[in-house]
C-alpha cells in the first residue's frame, strides 16, 4: 500500500481499520457519524492535513458497532485517534478543529510527523 494517502480513506468496519493501521507507521483516524455537520466539515481539513504532513488519514463511522464505540470510548464526534506502530497513542474529541490544530495534535503525539513535515 502507498505510504502517502492524499485524501481520507473510507474505512467500512473494524477489519478495514485494523488493515489501515497495520499498513502505516503513523496514521490518523476520524470517528464520525452520518449527519454530523461538524464531522462533514472536518473531511476537507483532514484531506489538507494528510497532504501537508504525509500522514495517512482514515474515516470510520462506528455505526452500531458497540465494540468500536467502547474500544475508543466514543462519547462525542468527531473524534480523532492517532496510531503509531499499530498502537493508539492519542485521541481527541473537541468538535471541529482547523488544520493547524490537527497538525499540532499530530506533531505532539506522532514523532514521525516532525521528520516528514
Amino acid at each position: 500500500m502507498d505510504d502517502h494517502t492524499p485524501t481520507p480513506a473510507d474505512l467500512d468496519d473494524s477489519d478495514a481499520l485494523e488493515s489501515f493501521v497495520a499498513s502505516h507507521e503513523t496514521c490518523l483516524v476520524e470517528l464520525y457519524t452520518k449527519g454530523c455537520s461538524l464531522c462533514q466539515a472536518m473531511e476537507p481539513v483532514l484531506g489538507n492535513v494528510a497532504r501537508s504532513t504525509g500522514v495517512p488519514v482514515g474515516m470510520l463511522n462506528p455505526r452500531d458497532d458497540l465494540e468500536l464505540v467502547e474500544r475508543f470510548d466514543v462519547r462525542s464526534v468527531p473524534k480523532l485517534v492517532v496510531f503509531h506502530e499499530g498502537e493508539q497513542v492519542a485521541s481527541r474529541a473537541d468538535g471541529f478543529l482547523g488544520g493547524d490544530e490537527v497538525t499540532a495534535f499530530l506533531e505532539t503525539h506522532a514523532p514521525a510527523v516532525n521528520e516528514s513535515a
